[in-house]
């Protein structure tokens, strides 16, 4: 895939970059090496200075941002704005939090006698170069909250962006540059994926973290795992979204429609199962379907667009195949179901869809289905719920509507997600740990299990 901006809105290509060589990329991983020596002693209150100055460079021209992330994957550039603002907050809470999330831990006084020593103290110490494999759909987001944490903790980053995504991966360089941070402490790789296996194995980089397709997760895993480097991945999701008896139906299918069309249905922690309990499947099908209807789909700069087109044709390609094969398998269509052919929408739109009578034969009852379609199921109890909503590879989130104590026990104890959102729909926060389970991937980003991912924890024992 080369390095290009291409306008999803109507396929034009607007600027290619050539490949960083072998000569440039040595350059840049001695550079990292060379200034993690330095960077790794700083102290936390200079760390937080300059990322208290990044974020507020970004809050600054959140709106020039904004427009070349819509420019390159095609959101909504409303949502744009709305993720640059989000990446400012995360800076922002780990500039404020990161000193007492990796501060010294003193074991309890009984443990330290018992071992014979007269203190221990466990320490998180920064590992290295750590390089982050980034995907396109959230191209600010997916960084910063990798690149927030391991920056305040005393690592250095490296970053091989989607390709798709040049321009903001070029920003994001510039951005800890402009704040004052030193050139090494975070640099832009424009690599293909090609060069991703070599760089992983250079014994200067120390650990790693992906976020996007499964495959791309086994391949880094695999790298990492033969050269024995922490790595982080979060992978796809096909989370559930249930709804029971004791809803609030009208609130519960509003929200879905959001919770299935955000960032034009291109996220992995979007909703995508629907799974309804059958006294109140009728009702809240027919609302969740005329919110679908109801969305515009156009140019994704103006404002009032609510879905704008997929970021690749390679991508509208994967979601009609999906459609289609569950057409062809018996598959009711409520809307959608088909490409958009409209003169004035020349780029890789697709329309809000809604299936219905999806049975385990289909693909899109296994496979992820990164667009705006939503595949809607019938559950005769809570345990039947449960029991579709499990029946996936992935395990990233899940959300569920329930006014009842006894099911939301019930749910959180048996469904196999790395979240469970009661009466809203999943969304991520600086605050709180991020991840998934199963075919989703492992570790956790955001909040202090994030930010101890990359640390050595150093046990410090002093003799009696």
């Amino acid at each position: 895939m080369p390095i290009a901006t291409v306008n999803p809105a109507n396929g034009e290509t607007l600027k290619t970059y050539e490949a960083m060589g072998a000569e440039e990329i040595e350059r840049r991983l001695q550079l990292a090496q060379a200034t993690f020596r330095t960077y790794r002693t700083t102290s936390f209150a200079d760390r937080a200075a300059l990322m208290h100055k990044a974020a507020g460079l970004l809050g600054d021209i959140q709106q020039d941002i904004g427009r070349v992330m819509t420019t390159e994957m095609g959101k909504p550039v409303k949502q744009a704005r709305a993720e640059a603002t989000k990446c400012a907050k995360a800076m922002r809470w780990y500039a404020d939090h990161a000193e007492s999330l990796l501060a010294d831990e003193e074991p309890a006084e009984f443990d330290v006698k018992d071992s014979g020593a007269s203190r221990v103290r466990v320490q998180y110490r920064p590992l290295g170069p750590v390089l982050a494999v980034m995907p396109w759909n959230f191209p600010l987001w997916q960084v910063i909250r990798f690149a927030a944490p391991a920056l305040m903790a005393g690592n250095v980053g490296l970053l091989k962006h989607a390709s798709n995504v040049p321009q903001t991966a070029l920003f994001l360089e510039d951005l800890f540059h402009q704040a004052g941070y030193s050139e090494g402490v975070f640099q832009t790789l424009l690599v293909g994926s090609d060069a991703v296996d070599d760089i992983l194995r250079d014994e200067r980089v120390k650990a790693a973290t992906l976020t996007g397709s499964e495959p791309a997760g086994r391949a880094v895993a695999s790298t990492a795992g033969n050269m024995v480097k922490k790595t982080v991945l979060e992978l796809g999701g096909s989370d559930p979204y249930i709804v029971m008896p004791s809803a609030d139906i009208d609130r519960a299918a509003q929200i879905a429609v959001t919770a299935r069309v955000q960032n034009n249905g291109q996220s992995c922690i979007a909703a995508k199962r629907f799974i309804v309990h059958t006294d109140v499947y009728d009702a809240f099908a027919e609302r969740f379907v005329e919110g679908m209807k109801a969305l515009k789909v156009g140019d994704p700069m103006e404002e009032d667009t609510d879905v704008g087109p997929l970021s690749t044709e390679q991508g509208r390609a994967d979601v009609e195949e999906l459609v289609d094969d569950a057409k062809r398998s018996g598959a009711a269509v409520l809307c959608g179901g088909h490409r958009l052919r409209r003169p004035e929408l020349p780029g890789w739109y697709y329309p809000p869809t809604v299936l219905a009578d999806i049975t385990r034969e289909m693909r899109i009852h296994r496979e992820e289905a990164f667009g705006p379609v939503a595949t809607l199921y019938r559950a005769a109890d809570l345990d039947e719920a449960v029991l579709i909503a499990n029946d996936s590879p992935f395990g990233l989130s899940s959300n569920v509507w329930t006014r009842d104590g006894a099911e939301v026990d019930r749910f959180v104890r048996d469904l196999e997600a790395g979240g469970v959102f009661f009466n809203g729909m999943t969304a991520s926060h600086p605050a709180f740990p991020f991840g998934g389970v199963k075919r989703s991937g492992y570790g956790r980003e955001l909040s202090g299990h994030g930010i101890r991912e990359f640390c050595n924890i150093t046990t410090v024992w002093h003799g009696a």
